[in-house]
């Protein structure tokens, strides 16, 4: 079906006028709004992008056995981290920016690629760019990852629920049999949630674009890992 122009969805496109953040991509130097800016506009649309790791990042430092580094080695590594992904990712409509003020990576693997409509099968084209993303998160280990799910409005509620947490579940299973850890992952479906971009079809009806995956790599530092051993 055609599509004619794409419209941010209600809350999204008012946090969208309520703010100026940009975000400059490193390989074209072009200008687009920041979606961490638009989730923080709409007074927590995408506040799940801003909060902490899934279930806490105590246990699962611990379980991961993830060894940190001093805070400015790490600051390094997390802006080589997010500049090789983008660039390596470049061309296969994955979206890779900071959450935050450096407290998160963000992989947006791309809508109606990574996923068949109400499928939780990854499809293979995009094998090559998944191996990108794991060879990153094995390249720089000091670091939790949070695997989140979506759908589209097609089926019911409890049906896209179900199908969201399969997606981030099969993203979590691909990677870990790429070799990343999953003790440092936590998965969490979203369902219908955070339709973030709506598509006006030719018909004029306004469709989400919704069935996606994202990745948040959270890093963490030498004081994080004594914080985690003294139980804090």
């Amino acid at each position: 079906m055609k599509t004619s122009r794409i419209l941010l969805s209600g809350t999204a496109a008012l946090a969208l006028l309520g703010t100026s953040a940009c975000v400059t991509d490193p390989n074209t130097g072009e200008q687009k709004a920041s979606r961490t800016a638009i989730g923080a506009g709409a007074g927590g649309f995408l506040g799940y992008l801003l909060g902490g790791a899934i279930g806490g990042d105590t246990g699962r430092i611990l379980g991961a056995a993830i060894g940190g580094t001093a805070g400015a080695v790490a600051g390094k590594q997390f802006d080589d981290q997010i500049r090789e992904l983008d660039e390596q990712t470049a061309g296969s409509g994955v979206d890779v920016e900071e959450v935050g003020d450096g407290e998160a990576i963000l992989v947006r693997l791309p809508d109606g690629v990574t996923f068949a409509s109400g499928s939780a099968q990854i499809n293979p084209g995009f094998y090559d760019t998944l191996n990108t993303v794991a060879d990153s998160l094995i390249q720089y280990p000091n670091s939790l990852i949070d695997v989140y799910g979506f759908t589209d409005t097609t089926g019911s509620n409890a049906l896209n629920q179900r199908l969201s947490e399969q997606r981030a579940q099969a993203v979590a299973d691909y990677l870990a049999a790429r070799g990343v850890a999953r003790s440092r992952m936590a998965t969490q479906g979203f369902g219908e949630q955070y339709d973030y971009l709506r598509v006006k079809t030719a018909d004029g009806v306004a469709e989400p674009l919704n069935r996606r995956v994202e990745i948040k790599i959270i890093p963490i530092t030498q004081e994080d890992v004594e914080a985690a051993r003294q139980g804090n």
